[in-house]
């Protein structure tokens, strides 16, 4: 795990590289790239391969937005995205497999609070394409990505408790699990316990 965190993890001991302003980093969401995968955003092109996987009721199962109906809901949803980066607000970045330049998933920021220099992460994954490394290959370049250029201390992320995957990929990423919050949100007419995670800059290595 050390190793791991080293790897993928660990930030420049000084590093130049923060924006003035955080909307700065979120209107323009940098290309990220690990092994497999490229972080980029969502753009018009990408409907047909996100709804291929949001119209997948396996994925949503435990997430709190619903199953797309129609390809319709998957262009209102990029339509979306791309005010939030108008805006400089927190936003997503659309998962790219190198190897077949198909989006298979997202991942970005639900909130981001300046005053408390925190935020909260959270992703969804095709289900072709669980268990194969790409959703901590992707958790791990935004961490590092975000404590390297944003004015930021501690990073959240949240899971369904019947979801303990998602904690796994976390744990992978350096989170510490922090407990969990009983009857927390009403998802899909259930209250439901959600199980918190966190990672502060400080717990991540330091590059010498």
């Amino acid at each position: 795990m050390k190793d791991f965190l080293r790897r993928h993890l660990s930030i420049p001991a000084q590093s130049e590289d923060v924006p003035v302003y955080p909307a700065d980093y979120f209107s323009s969401l940098p290309e990220l790239e690990t092994e497999s995968l490229l972080l980029r955003k969502l753009c018009r092109s990408d409907a047909a391969d996100l709804f291929a996987y949001s119209s997948d009721p396996e994925v949503t199962r435990y997430v709190l937005w619903e199953p797309h109906r129609s390809i319709s809901e998957t262009r209102d949803y990029l339509r979306y995205m791309r005010q939030l980066y108008r805006q400089g607000a927190p936003s997503s970045w659309a998962i790219v497999l190198k190897d077949e330049n198909r989006v298979i998933g997202t991942i970005g920021f639900m909130w981001y609070a300046l005053e408390n220099q925190s935020a909260e992460v959270g992703y969804s994954l095709s289900r072709a394409y669980w268990n194969r490394g790409y959703a901590t290959q992707a958790l791990s370049a935004v961490v590092r990505s975000a404590f390297q250029r944003l004015p930021l201390y501690r990073i959240e992320a949240q899971h369904d408790l019947r979801n303990p995957a998602s904690g796994r990929v976390m744990e992978k990423c350096g989170f510490s699990r922090e407990g969990v919050l009983r009857g927390r949100i009403v998802n899909k007419g259930e209250h439901i316990d959600i199980v918190l995670y966190a990672i502060l800059k400080s717990d991540l290595p330091v590059e010498s």
